[in-house]
């Protein structure tokens, strides 16, 4: 019962905890934290390196920026600041309009730059070859990226507690069908499957539905490993006394499956959940890289990092590649580190106080 305890005296899984809490909350404010709509393209901007701050007379400023003439010694692009144009940068500024929760309409943004002349910009990690702020568009991105793991164990987890637990309890010819479905599931390739589905789903579709659709076909497939671990501890919790006490004393099979047996795996179910979130957010940067997820105009980490593959852009545009392919480990570390904090926390064999 001390697991809260436990939890809070480990140091990488608030670590893990803190991050999550940040980056959730910043993409659920992603169009008040964005200065800049996502799809909003500066072409004269393309490819700027992230905007410097400057503090002048206790106000921070920042300089149009220019691409100029290659260092002649490592062949790199260098950037010029026009320092005659200031531009202040404020906080709480008016920009693109947007409905905050999808009622609410609102065109307040955290940050931002407000001149007549429209010269000095703000990127905060740079601009893509189409000169799209990459900040406001990992912010838009991580809606995505983000959430579809949640889509996934929301989808796959229930089926395979349900699967485990009828299939443990009632076992016989039930148990022997469900368990040869499972093997049968257990031995599709998932690429193969990627690459099926990408050709028979409607190509009106939108990236963002055709992505959907796919992590949901995935996820009914992919819970068959969950439910054989379900099975094979529900296997071992039907012959405890609570169980069959509460068999004699007349309660139903779905009662004492839900009520008394299934409950016991919760520790099992929330551990493997943490765990398995980060195994969807590296699977969509994988469907982007293959054509199959998100596309253009709309982001995603996984195919920001698409647009950034090519060796040049790894040389010169350094930025384009290190912010999504930061957040992306950092997010799967953050969700590892909470699932194995849990799991010490909530071991019964862990006598440690």
């Amino acid at each position: 019962m001390n697991w809260w305890a436990k939890l809070r005296r480990n140091p990488l899984a608030q670590v893990g905890f803190v991050v999550l809490v940040v980056l959730y909350v910043a993409v659920f404010f992603a169009d008040f934290l964005s200065p800049y709509a996502p799809d909003e393209q500066y072409r004269k901007q393309a490819l700027l390196p992230p905007t410097p701050w400057h503090l002048e007379n206790g106000k921070f400023v920042v300089y149009p920026s220019r691409k100029g003439p290659p260092d002649m010694n490592t062949g790199l692009p260098k950037f010029v600041e026009d320092q005659a144009h200031p531009t202040e940068v404020q906080f709480f500024v008016q920009g693109y309009p947007y409905r905050f929760l999808g009622l609410i309409p609102s065109n307040l943004h955290l940050f931002g730059t407000k001149t007549a002349d429209k010269q000095g910009y703000l990127f905060l990690l740079g601009t893509d070859e189409q000169g799209r702020d990459q900040f406001s568009r990992l912010l838009s991105g991580g809606r995505i990226s983000l959430t579809i793991g949640l889509i996934g164990i929301g989808i796959s987890f229930p089926l395979g507690l349900l699967a485990g637990g009828i299939s443990g309890y009632f076992g016989g010819l039930i148990d022997n069908l469900m368990m040869r479905l499972t093997e049968v599931l257990m031995s599709i390739p998932s690429f193969y499957l990627f690459i099926a589905l990408a050709a028979v789903l409607p190509p009106q579709l939108t990236s963002a539905e055709r992505f959907t659709l796919i992590t949901v076909i995935i996820a009914l497939t992919s819970w068959a490993g969950l439910a054989r671990v379900i099975r094979g501890q529900v296997l071992s919790l039907k012959e405890q006394e609570y169980v069959e006490a509460s068999r004699a004393l007349g309660a139903s099979p779905m009662y004492i499956l839900f009520r008394h047996i299934l409950p016991q795996t919760a520790t099992y179910i929330i551990i493997s959940a943490t765990l398995a979130i980060p195994s969807f957010i590296i699977a969509e940067s994988v469907l982007s890289l293959i054509g199959l997820g998100i596309q253009e105009p709309d982001a995603s980490w996984g195919n920001m990092l698409v647009g950034a593959n090519s060796t040049s852009k790894i040389l010169f545009n350094t930025w384009l590649v290190a912010a999504p392919a930061s957040l992306i480990i950092i997010t799967s570390l953050a969700f590892n580190f909470l699932g194995d904090g849990l799991r010490d926390a909530l071991d019964p064999r862990n006598t440690q106080r």
